[in-house]
């Protein structure tokens, strides 16, 4: 297994999972700026979508079909907690941890 799309999916995943957070007004006043435009946050919920099947594809080409789709509902159950968990506590360090594992799944792959 390739540990750095394996990274590369959980980050898309949590990233995913952010965007359909960011698309709740209560969740957008606490994470985004307020100089952003409201049609910033209704494209978040589009492009978690997006970036979840995103993540399903990265699942499907590390795992045969079967157990590609268990694993990307594991880490679809993950990184929703982890959101959860990291919201109230540190919203800051929840924006930037899609960019730390895609930046960390680069530095794997290169190595």
């Amino acid at each position: 297994m390739n540990a750095a799309a394996l990274l590369l999916a959980l980050s898309l995943a949590y990233a995913g999972m952010l965007g359909l957070c960011l698309d709740m007004e209560r969740h957008w006043k606490q994470l985004a700026s307020p100089r952003l435009p409201p049609a910033a946050r209704r494209a978040c919920a589009p492009a978690g979508v997006l970036l979840l099947a995103l993540a399903g594809w990265v699942a499907g080409t590390l795992w045969p079909p079967a157990m590609a789709a268990v694993a990307w509902f594991g880490m679809l159950s993950l990184t929703g907690l982890v959101l959860v968990l990291l919201l109230p506590y540190r919203p800051r360090l929840a924006l930037l941890l899609p960019l730390l594992g895609t930046l960390l799944a680069g530095l794997g792959a290169l190595a």
